[in-house]
């Protein structure tokens, strides 16, 4: 007999859950952002200094801390903000220049405004002088517990500031050979507007780079002759506030009229493997640019990283990401390859051209799983999605948060963490892709703090600032969930259970087939609240159905149609049906004329993983 197990995701008793290895399996990544983590200092003064609002370290990333990470059911570790980027802090005693307020945002600045691409962010070590030294070691700690460890590579653009204190023997800073006397030159690393000083934009609505405080440094000017290009494209020499000022454009070998200065792949590589992409460019001429970023990358791998996320990739040629993914390949070939792109026309490229393992799954899936939690969207538009992407559906990273969105509890986005819990079973259950969460979403954080340059909705990546529920679960760096709520306590168990179950479930590395819309067409009380699906491989066979709806309870006779219970092997019967995670749910299955029918009562927010045995 077949046996039927149920996950109910709204329960609230932990549960150890043992992980097991396998070849295909889920990949779970915890983006952590490193400086906040192992922060305990609870004053989040508007604009703090680091004394003032205090920093993680490290070292605060202890044994106990990753094995709680891990246990979790995480596979992969993004320590966002590692290299060492623009900060409003004085490490001048350590032969580290300060940075021009003028030109960085926040007080402890951004982290994708990369001062030096060999080295890490001072604030993070104790002993500045060893901050190698101590990531080094936080790497081998992280390895220790089971966790592969990614990093950020920021390729478009670099601080206006940048200076390499301890390049590896031969590597010359960006910039530092380039003609300056023209706009553009294949080989010169930025764009330059000649006979033009750089002007600090126009600070508008009353904005001062730190607040009420005035820095020495905080004049209105920045020394930059000529005027570099921004961040963002902007070509002006006075950047509006707007425009990523703080930063400067990198140069790829692409004119200012669009014109390439490189090779293009020729037609059909996007059905070759790195190997072949590797070989291709070997002969070729490759701008100075692709080099530099070639070598930082593999620096990084030859210090122990496992693993990139590329920042804002799509705004870099399709072959620069040929040449460099091919050549991370060729050291690592199980690098693990993250790319931002919001374009959903250049994904197919930037993965079969340009090599990339995982892309944000952001404007398509994100986006409306947003809107439904939101209340104002409707499930009806998830599974055309995942049909429009089933030719590269692994290679499409889910999450719900990240630096860069609002928090799910913010009430700015859904105001209740527990709303994001039937959008993240169906997120981390609904493809073979990985599943990313942000540190302290697992916990309800609402990011609530007005903490300087960034604002309330978003844990701010640009200050000092401490994250209260995630303070409490640190409990004073015993990482016990000591000081954590109730309310906290569950949604982190929730989390625990559903992640662990991902990684451990060879289904969801298996098929995928959609319920919803034929329940839609044939199912009474079936809404546009409610989602399911099916996930199955020769070993496993689930059923997902999710509840969105934060006030309504639903009761249905969902259906499985006939030729997807042909494909699940199954026969008419009736088959027990238990609660797989908390042993607490029993009912019946059933198949008549190879149709199948099962009775779901669920609550508001509620999800059930359906396991057929």
């Amino acid at each position: 007999m077949l046996m039927i197990s149920l996950v109910s995701c709204n329960q609230t008793i932990e549960k150890e859950v043992k992980v097991e290895e396998s070849k295909e399996s889920k990949v779970v990544v915890y983006q952590v952002f490193t400086r906040l983590f192992g922060n305990t200092n609870t004053t989040n003064k508007p604009w703090g200094t680091l004394e003032e609002n205090g920093v993680g370290k490290f070292n605060d990333f202890t044994d106990k801390a990753l094995k709680e990470i891990k246990d979790l059911g995480v596979t992969h570790i993004w320590y966002t903000g590692v290299p060492h980027h623009d900060v409003i802090t004085d490490y001048t005693k350590y032969g580290i220049s300060n940075d021009d307020p003028d030109v960085v945002k926040g007080r402890a600045g951004s982290p994708y405004a990369v001062k030096d691409y060999y080295n890490v962010n001072p604030d993070l070590a104790v002993d500045v002088n060893n901050r190698l030294g101590e990531f080094k070691a936080l790497i081998e700690r992280s390895h220790k517990a089971g966790l592969k460890v990614i990093i950020d590579i920021v390729p478009n653009h670099v601080a206006r500031n940048y200076e390499g204190l301890t390049n590896p023997e031969g590597v010359v800073d960006f910039g530092a050979n380039d003609d300056k006397s023209v706009t553009y030159h294949v080989n010169n690393n930025f764009y330059y507007n000649p006979d033009e000083s750089f002007k600090v934009p126009v600070w508008e609505n009353n904005y001062s780079p730190l607040g009420d405080e005035k820095h020495p440094l905080e004049d209105g000017e920045f020394d930059e002759k000529p005027a570099k290009w921004t961040g963002n494209g902007s070509r002006l020499s006075q950047p509006n506030m707007n425009d990523w000022y703080e930063t400067v454009k990198i140069n790829y070998g692409i004119a200012p009229d669009g014109t390439k200065d490189f090779d293009e792949l020729p037609e059909g590589f996007e059905n070759k493997d790195y190997k072949e992409h590797l070989q291709f460019w070997k002969d070729k001429e490759i701008p100075d640019s692709w080099h530099k970023f070639k070598d930082i990358a593999l620096y990084w791998l030859d210090f122990g990283v496992d693993g990139f996320r590329f920042d804002m990739a799509e705004m870099v040629p399709v072959e620069f990401w040929s040449y460099m993914n091919s050549n991370i390949k060729n050291k690592n070939p199980e690098a693990f390859l993250l790319a931002e792109v919001y374009n959903p026309s250049l994904y197919r490229d930037y993965i079969k051209k340009g090599k990339m393992d995982y892309l944000y799954d952001k404007v398509q899936l994100y986006d409306t799983l947003k809107q439904v939690m939101q209340g104002h969207g409707k499930t009806d538009n998830i599974p055309p999605i995942q049909e429009d992407l089933k030719d590269i559906e692994h290679h499409m990273l889910h999450f719900l948060e990240n630096h860069d969105e609002q928090r799910i509890a913010s009430p700015e986005f859904a105001g209740n963490a527990k709303k994001g819990m039937p959008a993240m079973v169906v997120s981390a259950t609904i493809s073979t892709s990985p599943t990313m969460i942000y540190f302290g979403q697992e916990l309800g954080e609402p990011a609530a703090e007005d903490a300087g340059f960034g604002k309330p909705s978003r844990t701010s990546i640009f200050d000092y600032i401490g994250v209260p529920t995630l303070q409490r679960w640190v409990n004073n760096k015993q990482f016990d969930g000591g000081q954590s709520t109730i309310e906290e306590k569950a949604l982190r168990d929730f989390y625990k259970r559903l992640l662990n179950f991902t990684i451990n479930s060879t289904a969801l590395a298996g098929n995928y087939q959609d319920i919803h819309l034929y329940n839609r067409k044939h199912t009474n009380n079936y809404s546009d609240k409610v989602l399911s699906f099916v996930r199955w491989n020769d070993e496993e066979k689930l059923i997902v159905v999710a509840n969105f709806d934060d006030s309504n309870s639903y009761e249905f006779n969902l259906k499985i149609p006939q030729e997807l219970i042909k494909d699940l092997s199954l026969k008419d019967g009736i088959y027990s049906v238990k609660d797989e995670l908390y042993g607490k749910y029993k009912s019946n299955l059933n198949i008549k004329n190879s149709t199948g029918t099962i009775n779901i009562k669920i609550n508001p927010l509620e999800s059930f993983i359906l396991k057929i045995y």
